[in-house]
């Protein structure tokens, strides 16, 4: 796999030409592509093409785009985004940063697709409210937090049919010890894989490569050829053993209504 021109495949498809989650609407306001959509929803910029000049004034018409809403957002920012100093404009405008992950990106050719589980442990696929319910249960007990508008975006995404989304949870008996969704992008060749936690004193049994294997299979039997993963230091070395590429750094950088009114600097600010 050529890393160069499977990031330039990503960026075409998945951001500058991004398909809508369900429920949104996919905007471009000059060099700048977001998404807008409800509350629950994911709203923010997920991709831009910006120059020194124009940066600061595109950030502010984005500031000011979704605090006319009242919307949480997220610019979701990549290493290799232009201007260099994109992260540090953000910063200057009031985002907050997020931690970094690496974005990684694997054929699903090259990739296992036998989901190997230990004893006692099975696969539930999510296609009600109560499966998103153990879903949570698991996210919460991997995460160790509350994810508010997870909820209503997943029940939205199930709404919508099998096209969009497929979740599903490790059971350990009746309690939810993981689970993970991959969101899909109907026409670009690309499968999101999101989530993939498992409980604490789950972990290091092969639950979270099982998961993966289960949601790779899954994308090749629908045609899909790349699986992309937003990965966090703690799954990217297991990532990279089973054949993900590191190919970029991506920094999601939030804005909260209550801080999206303040003015926005529209002069250079530089580094």
């Amino acid at each position: 796999m050529n890393h160069d021109e499977v990031l330039a495949l990503f960026d075409d498809r998945l951001r500058r030409n991004a398909p809508p989650d369900p429920g949104c609407r996919v905007e471009r306001d000059g060099a700048v592509v977001r998404q807008t959509g409800p509350e629950h929803g994911w709203n923010g910029v997920v991709w831009s093409g910006l120059d020194e000049a124009g940066a600061d004034a595109a950030i502010a018409a984005q500031v000011r785009h979704f605090a006319e809403l009242g919307r949480e957002f997220e610019w979701k920012a990549y290493s290799h985004d232009r201007p260099a100093d994109l992260g540090d404009r953000l910063l200057a405008a009031g985002f907050t940063p997020e931690p970094a992950e690496a974005l990684m990106i694997a054929r699903i050719a090259d990739l296992p697709t036998e989901a190997v589980l230990p004893e006692g442990v099975r696969l539930l696929p999510v296609t009600d409210p109560t499966g998103v319910d153990l879903l949570m249960a698991a996210h919460e007990q991997a995460f160790g937090t509350e994810y508010p508008g997870l909820r209503g975006r997943m029940l939205d995404q199930l709404r919508h049919g099998t096209g969009t989304v497929s979740m599903v949870v490790a059971m350990a008996g009746d309690r939810p010890v993981s689970g993970a969704r991959m969101e899909l992008a109907p026409g670009t060749g690309f499968a999101g894989l999101w989530g993939g936690g498992t409980a604490p004193e789950w972990r290091g049994r092969g639950i979270y490569r099982a998961l993966v294997a289960h949601r790779a299979r899954l994308a090749a039997e629908l045609g899909y050829q790349y699986l992309q993963v937003d990965a966090s230091d703690q799954s990217r070395p297991i990532l990279q053993r089973l054949g993900f590429a590191w190919v970029s750094t991506t920094t999601p950088y939030v804005l909260r209504p209550e801080r999206a009114l303040p003015s926005v600097p529209t002069g250079g600010t530089g580094t």
